[in-house]
């Protein structure tokens, strides 16, 4: 059964549904010094996962299985990680939204050493901030739909805050992942549910480029379609249902762990109030019908459990839920199937849970960037560029230099019909305007870029050292929307 909140944890397992056992953290005391043995093992290997008794897929994932272990760390309280690799091929594992040094943030671009084949790097680090992260592969993959985040290597973590109360019943873990991918050219990907109108300019650009490109003869650059959908590795219909009581408060933690895909989720008859955006609290908690996330993006929601009935939990896309994108809440008392219903019409806006108003610190700088696609440019792969430039995977360029203590505005213009999820490593960022209208209060890691919009975020560069900023789109990372900021 998903766990109490009260309950003291140290490591949880997901099984289908958001089930979830633990043992207790002080069972385990922690050595600061990194000696003896460690406080958690994560073992990288390959195995198979069973969606459903006809969906059995192979795939590199962590401890045998998808999602990875449940980590839960107190902020502040310094830990020992022993990660093996039992693959044959050097591997990164990137801790995701925590300020960690860069020899252990996972990305090679920073100076993190790989985990060698059949080997082995034990990371002693600080956790922090508190709230929900997650860990996953940080290696590129280009056109091998083996490598990196489309396989199963991801797992959620839970940062203890020492302030919170826990005002809830239970506390539900959920991982939304496709499996078998392949590659296609052509399709749209989804605007309309993301607030924020296109911009003529940066529309007129993106549009005359790609007509120009398809005038040349050139086809449509590579997209990645999928055959299967999970939540915490289990199609919609196989495994355990999350149990709840009617009357319960449960709070809900969603992991996007997609490679390529924005996805969202809807429980007929309920609303999520989001209380956390990538384990930040947001300044304003807001009752949405549904939750939209891109790559990467976490939500924390709490649901009133106040419609007794089997429902489905699931992505608005009906191919998506039927193909697996979904699992089942069951009250107690309550059988039969499990009942489907669209929510109202809904548009996600990020200043739904922002405050209005520009920010109360003004940036020292502002790096200004024109997000551009060169269609099929790299053997039918599209190459996405920020002001003009690729990232170089030989050189680790372009860098831009950054000064300690300052605060930096990034501002994009998307010059592309693409969303992009932009990642900021070992920081969080306060989004300073979108969907044209200043903001502050709004702390994240991940945040969707619109197509032909603009957007804004600002950051204080206080991790020394390398910093690595990208879309968390596995292809546009891969193919050059990716920079280093390096903090002097």
């Amino acid at each position: 059964m998903p766990i109490a909140r009260r309950d003291v944890l140290k490591l949880g397992v997901l099984v289908g549904g958001g089930a979830v056992s633990a043992c207790n953290s002080a069972e385990s005391p922690v050595r600061p010094d990194a000696s003896g043995e460690p406080d958690y093992t994560v073992r990288i290997a390959t195995g198979r996962v069973e969606l459903a008794p006809d969906t059995v897929v192979s795939t590199t994932m962590y401890n045998g299985q998808f999602p990875g272990p449940l980590l839960r760390f107190t902020e502040g309280r310094p830990v020992v990680v022993d990660v093996h690799n039992d693959t044959g091929t050097p591997e990164l594992l990137h801790w995701h939204g925590q300020f960690v040094p860069a020899d252990v943030d996972g990305a090679s671009e920073e100076g993190t050493p790989f985990i060698p084949a059949h080997g082995m790097r034990r990371l002693s680090f600080t956790p922090g901030p508190a709230g929900f992260r997650f860990y996953h592969t940080h290696v590129a993959a280009h056109g091998d739909l083996n490598r990196s985040t489309y396989t199963g290597q991801a797992g959620p973590v839970y940062i203890e805050s020492k302030l919170n109360p826990g005002a809830y019943d239970q506390e539900v873990f959920l991982v939304l992942k496709e499996f078998e991918p392949a590659l296609s050219q052509g399709g749209d990907m989804a605007q309309h549910f993301l607030a924020g109108s296109e911009v003529p300019e940066l529309k007129s650009r993106g549009e005359k480029a790609m007509a120009d490109s398809l005038a040349r003869g050139m086809p449509h650059g590579y997209e990645v379609g999928y055959r299967a959908f999970s939540i915490n590795g289990r199609k919609l219909g196989h495994g355990q249902p999350i149990k709840v009581k009617a009357g319960q408060r449960v709070l809900f933690h969603v992991l996007n762990a997609s490679a390529t895909e924005i996805r969202s989720l809807a429980l007929p008859g309920h609303t999520f109030r989001v209380v956390a955006l990538d384990g930040n609290p947001v300044p304003r908690q807001a009752d949405v019908p549904v939750l939209w996330l891109g790559t990467a993006e976490r939500a924390s929601a709490l649901v009133e459990m106040n419609r007794p009935g089997v429902w489905v939990l699931g992505d608005l896309s009906d191919d998506d839920r039927k193909n697996g994108m979904g699992t089942v809440i069951e009250y107690a008392g309550r059988s039969g199937p499990p009942q489907w219903a669209a929510p109202p019409a809904f548009t996600w806006d990020y200043r739904t849970f922002a405050r209005a108003g520009a920010a109360a610190r003004r940036p020292d700088h502002t790096f200004d960037f024109l997000v551009e696609k060169r269609n099929a440019a790299d053997k039918g792969f599209n190459i996405w560029t920020l002001n003009g430039v690729p990232f170089n995977i030989n050189t680790d360029k372009p860098v831009l230099d950054v000064e300690r203590g300052r605060r930096y505005r990034m501002r994009f213009r998307n010059a592309t019909d693409d969303i992009h999820p932009l990642h900021l490593h070992r920081h969080t960022f306060e989004v300073t305007r979108i969907a044209g209208t200043p903001t502050h209060g709004l702390h994240k890691d991940v945040v969707m870029l619109g197509g032909y919009q603009a957007l804004d975020f600002d950051f204080t560069a206080d991790q020394p050292g390398l910093s690595l900023f990208h879309c968390h789109q596995q292809l546009h990372m891969d193919y050059g929307f990716m920079l280093l900021l390096r903090c002097t």
